[in-house]
């Protein structure tokens, strides 16, 4: 997306000139806007060498695979989609300020049918993909107290399983429906038996949002069901910044995962665990990055072809460079999947191309193409910008199957 800045002076400047506490400032407020919409071009031959070698390498019998897009609804067409009132009130506006952050970066031109247009301009956004590709769209069930009711207070927005199922009956060539159900429902077994009736194969949480903890033992029948069904857990880890978690960012620590893991749960973690501290339940008293304690469950043997980690926002500016330099310098291509964490590929603040220049990790022609296609179609960006990416020491790439990898297929 394009943005034009428009001070009450009515000058203009270059976007790409301010600093980025500014930009987030002038864009929460509303005061950066996206600028006016022209008829699509062709890309420069620049950029489309980029797209072009992007795909060269890839099984054309086979789509492109992205398992972490999220659904987003406000609710206005009484579909079930539906906001915490703090998230969209001028009474909480800092609140309200992120919450415009991300509905901007979609796309969508004015919220009045924001859910239909935002599936109608993320289906169109992959459907300009050069071969076709398989959008993960993901549900996010309520927060739920101990006892298995719901938790209002907590929920920062709920989309329905339901919602996601109708989505990809709707787009059949772009969605795949991911459940999402809280462990401590009345009714989880049985939700979870319903999706899986549907073709649901994958299950996405965020367990410092929706204060799940993955080792409660309580949760041992609902992840022995999971086994016998074949559904692969996709679990957030890690710090938790675009939700608010209310002092539970312990609930991302990644070694939280070996109980689903031991009973035989197949599980990805998303962002691999790339932002923040925990406690090193191993070691008493110590505390590890995030990160390191889920490269430690990937080293373990006994996790071999069940334990997984997701390449959701794995270039944006907060997390890098250690992650992103580790993961590329690895030999990690049978441990990895690749996901976008859209909309979030079209945040301006968090799409830091130039750094990673500095970092040697793409070359500066490359920024100019990648930017370009950035302001066509942030999903194609995210996309292209990981197949660019190299190690700059051994010239490593992410592999070709990383991005075919099906995680249905993950269970056995």
């Amino acid at each position: 997306m394009a943005w034009g800045v428009f001070p009450a002076g009515g000058f203009w400047y270059s976007w790409r000139m301010l600093p980025l506490p500014l930009r987030f400032l002038l864009v929460t407020l509303g005061l950066a806007v996206p600028a006016a919409a022209s008829a699509p071009r062709p890309f420069s031959p620049a950029a489309q060498a980029l797209i072009d070698r992007a795909f060269s390498d890839l099984d054309p019998a086979r789509p492109v695979v992205d398992v972490h897009v999220h659904a987003i609804g406000l609710g206005q067409d009484g579909d079930g989609t539906s906001v915490h009132p703090e998230k969209l009130s001028p009474r909480h506006p800092v609140k309200r300020l992120g919450t415009n952050l991300y509905l901007k970066a979609t796309g969508v031109k004015g919220f009045a049918h924001f859910d239909r247009d935002y599936l109608d301009i993320l289906a169109a956004r992959a459907r300009a993909f050069p071969r076709p590709v398989r959008i993960h769209l993901l549900a996010m069930d309520r927060a739920y107290h101990p006892d298995g009711t719901p938790d209002p207070s907590r929920t920062e927005f709920h989309v329905p399983n339901d919602y996601v199922l109708e989505a990809a009956a709707r787009y059949p060539d772009v969605f795949v429906p991911v459940a999402s159900i809280h462990p401590a429902r009345q009714d989880a077994v049985v939700e979870l038996e319903r999706c899986a009736a549907k073709g649901v194969r994958l299950l996405k949480w965020l367990p410092n949002a929706q204060a799940i903890d993955p080792a409660d033992p309580r949760y041992d029948a609902f992840y022995r069901r999971m086994k016998e069904l074949g559904v692969v857990l996709l679990t957030h880890a890690g710090e938790e910044k675009a939700v608010a978690v209310k002092g539970a960012q312990a609930l991302g620590n990644p070694l939280r995962l070996r109980r689903p893991l031991d009973l035989g749960v197949t599980v990805i973690v998303a962002h691999c665990a790339s932002l923040g501290r925990n406690a090193d339940l191993d070691h008493p008293g110590k505390t590890a990055a995030n990160f390191d304690l889920f490269l430690r469950l990937l080293d373990d043997p006994k996790y071999q072809g069940r334990l997984f980690g997701d390449l959701s926002a794995i270039t944006q500016i907060n997390r890098l460079p250690r992650p992103l330099q580790t993961l590329l310098a690895r030999d990690l291509e049978a441990r990895l999947l690749n996901g976008s964490d859209y909309p979030l590929p079209g945040v301006d603040l968090v799409v830091w191309t130039r750094g990673l220049v500095q970092l040697k990790l793409i070359t500066p022609t490359e920024r100019k193409a990648l930017n370009e296609i950035w302001r066509a179609n942030p999903l194609l960006f995210d996309f292209v910008l990981k197949r660019t990416l190299r190690d700059p020491r051994t010239g490593r790439r992410f592999a070709a199957t990383v991005f075919l990898r099906d995680p249905a297929a993950l269970s056995g």
